[in-house]
């Protein structure tokens, strides 16, 4: 049998305010990273309050270094939830493309269509 390689966007939706929403950050951009070592096509996005986690893991929290080892496959972060979360700047400031394919959101139909799993935390 044939390994394939798999699609999927992670798709970061916790927010920061609770060590729950910690973890499913962690456990995100770790699911992406075990992709990415597999050779796999992984897409990590922020949404919702997970746009304040693309903020606040670039200014040197104790996981910026797992965002490092997925930031080549970071796609971006909500532009309507960057504004909404009032974290736009320090979105763009950590070098993170803000996305707004579909009503200032990204499009996970267009995902979805081009064969992803889409994976939500």
């Amino acid at each position: 049998m044939t390994d394939s390689v798999i699609k999927a966007a992670v798709v970061l939706l916790a927010d920061t305010d609770t060590p729950e929403g910690m973890g499913r950050m962690a456990n995100a951009l770790t699911t992406a990273r075990e992709l990415k070592e597999e050779g796999d096509e992984v897409k990590v996005i922020f949404d919702g309050a997970g746009t304040k986690w693309a903020a606040e893991l670039a200014d040197g929290h104790k996981y910026s270094e797992l965002l490092d080892q997925v930031r080549d496959k970071v796609e971006g972060a909500c532009a309507y939830c960057a504004n909404a979360y009032q974290v736009t700047d320090q979105v763009e400031a950590a070098g993170i493309d803000l996305i707004d394919d579909f009503d200032g959101h990204p499009s996970l139909r267009g995902l979805i269509r081009d064969g992803y799993r889409i994976l939500t935390f």
